[in-house]
């Protein structure tokens, strides 16, 4: 069988994960407002996929155009198939936009521009500008702009044309930033009662725009949205005498002029204007440019404001408390009695932040050791860790400055820890360090005790509240003494021990986990029960995905819930007539990664940092953790089989109906998310 029947394309994949985002914005059963803000995560997801694998997919067509004479189709091929793609989902996404601007105004919330103004908003506008907007513009004109460097990548602008209707001066040309990364893209407009008229930042720098250059004698301006997107990947300086914060300091600065990956523009722009704009901003290659409407970067409604009926927004689910972990009883004495196992965000991602508080001041503890991958922009976590530092305990973090668009947030994190006496380890060389781990060493009867925290997702407590994570609270002596090996093990990475417990990339995550499918076929093979439950947010990996293919063929039966990206291809003939694989798109990002495998009857259970993927086997620092409580592992079991069973959210991955909605033969609607919450809330009530 050839590849292509083998194996989809990731690239494409990645497309079907995100119209599956698209689709939600669809959904007229999801509130209004929520759909809106699926528009905004899916141009968001879309912006960066082209800046970094759109990028990438680019310069491997130049790569093959300088080598090869005749050059190879395949990099241009697929790039072809990409912009297909591309404009098809665009379509479909300017629908949606125009539906739901529709039905907002059924309920009283109205898109006003800067034509439609009365004077009463029409005032209201002029002072916002003067107090608000005017502080953050900076104009350029055209004819001083170098090149393509002065401008910020993913932002938009409004390319003005400026003219004088006495015909004393020329025409001239200015490009201005919209500063929807300080003050909020939507400006609230004076409405009659029960009416909330909305006009975009854009629309009250259009109509403030003689404020700004009347001075210079212009009285006509017409402006038009551009924005250009870069090439997001790093070039880090190899130079020794740099610290390596200094090297990825150098190279995020060097991000900021990244060659030029996509320029969008109103289509109603002037073609001399057009022309004269791609002159001095560089832009030649056709495969580059896109026209579009009027507004730009729809990530910002991720933002929107939640105004209107309370019905317009998805319900409000305040945090389950955990029956284990009562309130005002110490966290590490419950964890000392009972493992724990804390389901994010439908459980309170606070559990953790009161822990570390608690280990902070508690006198026995002598030391806090943590991984961070994504911190929050005001982390309580770190505060926590900094805390327990001036409490005078060892306070070790392991923070990964290589995590993609957050490796500024996390230079300013290294040097706040390490300003407050926190040791701060950074970055592994060829490594990133993905494995999410507490650990806290406490002093009891003389000798160390250790309690560890081993998570699917970010200490990230802003994440916490949308993405589904699972994360195991735990004083097993075994687990912990690995986890502690861990982080002595990112201290010295040449010299790996020995897990016993633990599965660790890049050592043996990839060897065990083929291992313990290999028992599986065994186990089919001689008639004894044989399945695989396996859930992650990406599938990738050709040499595990064959291994499952190998496995179906043997008779086992395997259930993949995958969220992303997934380029195995499920339910063919004669290959992977077993494999069944949903997705999950819905309120809350899907994040967690469970494996259980039924190891002839006695299922074993493991949570993990790691997905599918080359480089969460062979290139980064993951864990997988056994999960060994049996009231736990039912826990899990239950909520997995929930999320199987979901015809709501749920769509396929078969090659003829991809993204189509997982259908059931009954009138019994499953909404798994919506299932969890229940599920949970009533053992909370039962404990």
């Amino acid at each position: 069988m050839t590849n292509n029947k083998r194996f989809v394309n990731r690239e494409i994949s990645w497309l079907h994960f995100n119209e599956r985002v698209l689709q939600e914005a669809m959904d007229e059963n999801n509130p209004i407002i929520e759909r809106l803000k699926f528009l905004g995560i899916y141009s968001n997801n879309r912006d960066e996929y082209f800046r970094v694998r759109v990028a990438t997919i680019k310069r491997m067509v130049q790569v093959q155009n300088k080598k090869d004479k005749k050059p190879r189709l395949s990099a241009q091929s697929l790039l072809s198939q990409i912009l297909s793609n591309v404009e098809v989902q665009e379509k479909k996404f300017n629908a949606t936009f125009r539906k739901i601007s529709k039905e907002l105004k059924k309920h009283n919330i109205i898109f006003l521009d800067d034509s439609q103004l009365n004077k009463k908003q029409g005032a209201f506008v002029q002072r916002y500008f003067k107090s608000e907007v005017v502080p953050l513009l900076f104009p350029i004109m055209l004819k001083n702009l170098e090149n393509s460097d002065a401008l910020q990548d993913n932002a938009i602008y409004l390319a003005v044309h400026l003219k004088d209707s006495k015909m004393h001066k020329e025409d001239d040309y200015a490009l201005i930033m919209v500063p929807s990364n300080t003050i909020s893209r939507f400006i609230l407009l004076p409405s009659e009662k029960g009416v909330h008229n909305v006009i975009m930042l854009d629309d009250v720098m259009r109509y403030c725009m003689g404020d700004i250059f009347t001075p210079f004698d212009f009285d006509t301006f017409k402006s038009y949205t551009i924005k250009f997107t870069r090439d997001a990947e790093l070039d880090i300086d190899n130079d020794i005498s740099k610290s390596f914060i200094e090297q990825m300091s150098d190279s995020i600065k060097r991000r900021k002029k990244g060659a030029p990956v996509r320029f969008v523009y109103d289509n109603e722009i002037p073609e001399v204007f057009l022309t004269r704009l791609l002159r001095k901003l560089e832009i030649t290659n056709s495969d580059n440019l896109r026209d579009g409407g009027r507004y730009h970067n729809f990530k910002d409604f991720m933002s929107f404001p939640k105004i209107g009926s309370k019905d317009l927004v998805y319900a409000k689910e305040p945090p389950l408390l955990h029956p284990e972990l009562e309130q005002g009883k110490s966290i590490l004495k419950s964890i000392r009695e009972k493992d724990i196992l804390l389901h994010f965000p439908y459980q309170s991602f606070q559990y953790i932040v009161d822990l570390l508080r608690e280990a902070s001041i508690d006198t026995k503890v002598r030391a806090i050791k943590m991984t961070f991958y994504r911190a929050a922009r005001d982390s309580n976590v770190i505060q926590a860790l900094i805390n327990a530092a001036r409490n005078g305990k060892n306070v070790t973090v392991f923070l990964e400055i290589q995590a993609r668009f957050d490796e500024k947030a996390n230079i300013y994190w290294t040097r706040k820890l390490r300003e407050e006496g926190v040791k701060v380890i950074n970055t592994l060389p060829g490594y990133k360090v993905h494995s999410k781990l507490l650990s806290i060493r406490r002093k009891e009867k003389g000798r160390n005790v250790y309690y560890s925290n081993l998570s699917t997702g970010n200490f990230n407590e802003s994440t916490a509240k949308v993405y589904s994570d699972d994360s195991l609270l735990t004083a097993n002596e075994a687990i912990g003494k690995e986890v502690n090996m861990l982080f002595h093990m990112f201290e010295m990475p040449y010299n790996p021990p020995k897990f016993s417990h633990l599965m660790v990339a890049p050592y043996h995550l990839r060897n065990n986990i083929n291992k313990l499918i290999n028992t599986e076929i065994r186990n089919a093979k001689a008639g004894k029960v044989a399945w695989l439950l396996i859930k992650l947010n990406n599938i990738v990996d050709s040499k595990i995905i064959n291994k499952l293919y190998q496995a179906s063929k043997a008779g086992v039966k395997i259930d993949i819930i995958c969220r992303g990206i997934c380029v195995l291809v499920p339910n063919v003939p004669g290959l992977s007539d077993n494999i069944n694989v949903i997705s999950v798109v819905d309120k809350y990002l899907e994040h967690s990664r469970i494996q259980i495998f039924a190891n002839g009857g006695n299922p074993l259970y493991y949570i993990s940092s790691a997905d599918w993927m080359v480089r969460n086997f062979d290139h980064r620092f993951e864990t997988a953790c056994p999960i060994y409580d049996k009231e736990l592992q039912k826990e899990i079991m239950d909520i997995l089989k929930i999320q199987l069973s979901d015809n709501v959210k749920a769509r396929t991955l078969v090659p003829n109906s991809i993204n189509k909605y997982v259908e059931s033969n009954d009138n019994i609607k499953v909404r798994s998310q919506l299932e969890i919450y229940h599920y949970l809330k009533n053992k909370s009530i039962k404990n």
